[in-house]
C-alpha cells in the first residue's frame, strides 16, 4: 500500500531543521544516512485529506510527541485531477501546505506517489476518467497510461520541487516514496506486460531527478536503485533483495485488516525462500472493515512486538500504516463496502484523540530504541539462541565496549526465564521482546504494558430535538423512463458516470398484449451493489448485495446477486426504471479497474408462468434510457446556500420510513472544542451533508454479526482479527465525523440527509466524543 518520503526528524538531541538548507540522504543496510548522521525512522501515515487543515497541526505535533520522525502520505490522483488537466490543491487537498506544516515541526517526510495508492480508497486512488479513455488498460504496460502516469507524477514532483520539498532543496521528504504501489502482489495475472511496466515505473521515477531514494513495496524484483521493502503484520524476516539496501518496513499494519488468503502468508513467504517462491505468484486478498462488519483491532503489545522484532533483525524504518486514519469523506471510500470512517484502531483515533494504552505503549518502545540508535547503525548483530524460541541479539562497540540488547521470545504460549550470565537473569513473557540497555537492564517490554487504557465515545447533547423539513427526490421523468441519454445495451455504471454519482437509473419499457403475460417476475443480475427496482412508477423492490450472493463473484469478491419480484403489469405499454447504486468501487486486485459494476453482464428478464409454460420476454438487448445522478445532486439539495429552497416542506407529521427523500433540519454547534460527531441511528442508508460539506455515506442499518467478540485479546501468537473483534451485534458505524471547521460556531448549522432506503430522523442527534 505505499511508497515513501520522510518528512521530519524530531529527534532527542538532533531536531530536523525547517530552515531551507540543503541536505543529503543516503543509505546502507545499517541506517538512513542524513547529512552523515545515521539514524533509524519511526513513521506514521497521516493521510491529509482523511482529515482537515484545521486539524493537521495537532495531528502532526501528537506524533512527533508520540516519537515519530517522520510522517508518510499517499497523493490521491483522484482527488487532484478530477477531470483531466483539471487540477484541485485547495483546502484539504493541499498536500504543500501540509508537508510544509511537517518541516515546521521538524519532523521529516515520507512521499508516496504511486499514483496507485488501494488505500481501502474509491478506485484506488485512479480518476475514473481514466477506465473510460479509449484503449487504456491500467497497471500494465499499456502506452495511454504509462503516459497518463507520468503527466501526474511528473506534476506532483515539479510541485515539490517549487516548493522546495525534497531535502537536498532544504526540505522534509528525504525518501520519495514508492512508485507504484504493491504491484508484486498482483504482477503474476499481467505477464511480461507486467515486468515491463515495473522496469518502466522504476526508469520514469528515476528519471525525475529528485535526489532521495524511491522505493517499491512488496517488489522483490525491484530494479536498481529502487529500494523494495515490506508491508504486513510483521516484517522481521525479510531481507532486501541488495544486500546493501536498508530493511524498512513501510507499513506495519496497526489494525482493521487481514489476510484472508491464508492469514499469516507474508510472515510464511519472509521465512522460507522455498514457500516464498511458491506463493509469490498469489493474489494477496486484503479484508478492511465493511458495512456489516465488526471492528477488528490489533493490541498495542503484538504491534510493538512486531516493530521490537524489526529493529532487533536489522531494521532501519518502520512505517505504521496507519498512525491516524481519520475519515471518508464524501463519496472516497473503495472497497466496495468500505465504511466511511477509517479509524484503523491506530495511534491516533479517528477525531485524533490519543488511542491508549497503543500511542502511549509505542510512544515508550521509541524512546528506548533510540537510545541503541547509534550502536543499532553502526554495528553488525550477533545473536545467541537459547531453545524454546528465545534469542538474544546484541549490538556492541568493540572500541568502547558500549553494548544495546534485545531478547525475544517468540513462544506463543510460555513465559521464559532467561540467565544471561553477567548480565542477569530475565523474565520474558511470551510473545515478547525486551529492550536492554548496556544488555544488563531492561528498560522495556513490549507485553508489559505501563500506560492506562482510555477510551473515547460518542454522546449525544443534551439539546433541543431538531426540527425536519423534508421533500421528496423528484423522480416523476426517471419514472416515466425519461432519461438523457439511450443506448441499445446494458451500460456498466462507471462508463455512463464517470463516477460523478453513486447513482444511475437504467429506463426501458416492455409492451404486453396479452392478458395472460400481466403477472410476471422480474429477474435482474446485477454486479452491483444496491438496486431499487420500479415498474409503471410503483417501488416493487429493494436489494443489496450480501455474503450468500455470490451468484457472479469470482473468489467471492464481484459482490452480484440476482433481483427477483412478482409484479403485475397492465396491457399496453409497462414502464420499467432500476436504480442501481455502488457503495464505493474496488481498490485492489489485480485488473481491479475491469471489474463491471451495475446492471451490466447479466440479464434483465421476465418471467411469466402461464398454462402454457414459462414464457421469457428478455429485455437486456433493449434499448435503454439512462440518467446519472439524482435530480436532488445536480440541484444540489444538500447545499442549504442552493435556490431550491420552495422545495422544502414542513409539517406536524413528519414522513419516515420512505425511501428517496431528503431531510433538512438546523442545530447549533456543540460549545467547547470536543470533536463533534452526528448519531444518525435511526436512519437506513444514504449521504449526509453538514454545511453543504460531505461527512460521507451513512448505513447504520448495517449490524455487526453478534459473535466473536470480546473486551480482551489474547495479544500472544500471530495477529488474527477473528481473536481481536468488537462491537458485535451494534450498528457497523452509528457516529459520523463532523470537523470543527465544517461548523459555525457562532450561528445555524444544516444537517441534510439523503435517504435512500426509509429511515426515521426524528432519533438524529447532534453528539460530541468525550473520554469515558
Amino acid at each position: 500500500m505505499l511508497v515513501f518520503f520522510i518528512a521530519g526528524l524530531a529527534l532527542l538531541s538532533s531536531s530536523f531543521s525547517s530552515s531551507n538548507i540543503a541536505t543529503t540522504v543516503e543509505y546502507d543496510s545499517n541506517a538512513i544516512i542524513i547529512n552523515g548522521e545515521r539514524k533509524i525512522i519511526f513513521s506514521g501515515a497521516i493521510h491529509y485529506p482523511r482529515s482537515t487543515p484545521e486539524m493537521w497541526p495537532d495531528l502532526i505535533n501528537k506524533a512527533k510527541e508520540g516519537g515519530l520522525d517522520a510522517i508518510e502520505s499517499y497523493v490521491f490522483w483522484d482527488l487532484h485531477e478530477p477531470r483531466p488537466r483539471q487540477y484541485d490543491f485547495s483546502g484539504n487537498l493541499d498536500f504543500i501546505k501540509f508537508f510544509q506544516l511537517i518541516q515546521e515541526a521538524g519532523l521529516y517526510a515520507i512521499l508516496r506517489i504511486g499514483p496507485y495508492i488501494c488505500a481501502e480508497w474509491n478506485y484506488g486512488g485512479f480518476p475514473v476518467w481514466l477506465h473510460n479513455k479509449p484503449g487504456i488498460e491500467l497497471r500494465t504496460n499499456n502506452e495511454i497510461y504509462k503516459n497518463e502516469m507520468e503527466i501526474f507524477t511528473t506534476k506532483i514532483v515539479d510541485m515539490c520541487k517549487e516548493a522546495e520539498l525534497f531535502a537536498p532543496q532544504g526540505g522534509p521528504i528525504i525518501i520519495a516514496q514508492q512508485i507504484e504501489n504493491e504491484y508484486g502482489n498482483v504482477m503474476k495475472g499481467y505477464g511480461e506486460a507486467g515486468k515491463e511496466y515495473v522496469k518502466w515505473c522504476a526508469e520514469m521515477a528515476v528519471a525525475q531527478d529528485i535526489g532521495v531514494p524511491w522505493i517499491m513495496c512488496q517488489q522483490n524484483d525491484a530494479p536498481h536503485p529502487i529500494i523494495n521493502t515490506c508491508n504486513g503484520f510483521y516484517c522481521h524476516h525479510f531481507t532486501p533483495h541488495n544486500p546493501k539496501g536498508p530493511k524498512m518496513f513501510t507499513e506495519n499494519w496497526t489494525g482493521w485488516l487481514d489476510i484472508l488468503f491464508l492469514n499469516q502468508l507474508i510472515i510464511l513467504c519472509s521465512q522460507n525462500d522455498h514457500i516464498h517462491k511458491i506463493l509469490e505468484n498469489f493474489v494477496f486478498l486484503l479484508r478492511f472493515k465493511r458495512w456489516g462488519g465488526r471492528d477488528p483491532y490489533r493490541t498495542a503489545q503484538d504491534l510493538a512486538y512486531s516493530v521490537a522484532l524489526l529493529f532487533q533483525t536489522g531494521g532501519v524504518l518502520n512505517n505504521y500504516y496507519m498512525y491516524h486514519g481519520g475519515t471518508n469523506f464524501g463519496r472516497s471510500s473503495g472497497g466496495p463496502f468500505y465504511v466511511t470512517s477509517y479509524d484503523y484502531d491506530a495511534p491516533l483515533d479517528e477525531y485524533g484523540n490519543l488511542n491508549q494504552p497503543k500511542w502511549g505503549h509505542l510512544e515508550q518502545l521509541h524512546a528506548a530504541i533510540k537510545i541503541g540508535e547509534k550502536l543499532l547503525t553502526n554495528s553488525k548483530p550477533k545473536t545467541k539462541e537459547f531453545g524454546a524460541g528465545v534469542h538474544l541479539t546484541m549490538y556492541a562497540d568493540d572500541v568502547t565496549g558500549e553494548r544495546f540488547c534485545f531478547l525475544s521470545n517468540s513462544n506463543e504460549k510460555v513465559d521464559a526465564n532467561v540467565d544471561v550470565h553477567n548480565d542477569g537473569k530475565f523474565s520474558v513473557p511470551a510473545w515478547s521482546v525486551s529492550v536492554l540497555q548496556n544488555c544488563n537492564t531492561e528498560i522495556y517490554n513490549t507485553a508489559k504494558v505501563t500506560t492506562p487504557t482510555e477510551h473515547y465515545s460518542g454522546y449525544s447533547e443534551d439539546s433541543p430535538k431538531l426540527k425536519w423539513t423534508w421533500t421528496p427526490e423528484p423522480m416523476e421523468d426517471t419514472l416515466q423512463g425519461k432519461g438523457t441519454f439511450t443506448a441499445p445495451e446494458l451500460l456498466d455504471q462507471k462508463k455512463a458516470t464517470s463516477d460523478k454519482s453513486d447513482y444511475l437509473w437504467y429506463m426501458t419499457s416492455v409492451n404486453i398484449n396479452e392478458d395472460s403475460l400481466k403477472e410476471a417476475t422480474l429477474h435482474v443480475s446485477t454486479r452491483g451493489q444496491v438496486l431499487h427496482a420500479y415498474v409503471n412508477q410503483k417501488l416493487i423492490g429493494s436489494q443489496f448485495y450480501k455474503k450468500a450472493d455470490n451468484v457472479h463473484s469470482v473468489e467471492g469478491n464481484d459482490y452480484g446477486f440476482v433481483f427477483e419480484r412478482l409484479i403485475s403489469l397492465k396491457l399496453g405499454e409497462n414502464t420499467i426504471a432500476l436504480l442501481s447504486a455502488t457503495v464505493g468501487l474496488a481498490s485492489d486486485g489485480e485488473y481491479f479497474d475491469k471489474k463491471p459494476t451495475g446492471i451490466v453482464e447479466g440479464l434483465v428478464i421476465l418471467v411469466v408462468n402461464n398454462v402454457k409454460g414459462n414464457t421469457i420476454i428478455d429485455l437486456t438487448s433493449n434499448v435503454w434510457s439512462y440518467k446519472v445522478g439524482l435530480h436532488g445532486e445536480a440541484k444540489h439539495f444538500y447545499d442549504p446556500k442552493s435556490p431550491q429552497s420552495n422545495q422544502w416542506r414542513s409539517s406536524e407529521s413528519l414522513p419516515t420510513s420512505r425511501p428517496m427523500t431528503w431531510y433538512k433540519a438546523s442545530f447549533e454547534a456543540p460549545i467547547g472544542t470536543l470533536p463533534v460527531v452526528m448519531d444518525l441511528q435511526g436512519m437506513g442508508k444514504g449521504h449526509a451533508w453538514v454545511n453543504g460539506k460531505s461527512i460521507g455515506r451513512y448505513w447504520p442499518t448495517q449490524i455487526a454479526e453478534t459473535n466473536g467478540c470480546s473486551d480482551t485479546c489474547d495479544y500472544r501468537g500471530p495477529y488474527n482479527d477473528q481473536k481481536c473483534m468488537k462491537n458485535c451485534g451494534n450498528p457497523s458505524q452509528r457516529w459520523y465525523h463532523v470537523p470543527r471547521s465544517f461548523l459555525n460556531n457562532n450561528g445555524e448549522n444544516t444537517l441534510i440527509l439523503f435517504e435512500e432506503f426509509g429511515g426515521d430522523p426524528s432519533s438524529v442527534t447532534t453528539g460530541t466524543v468525550k473520554l469515558t
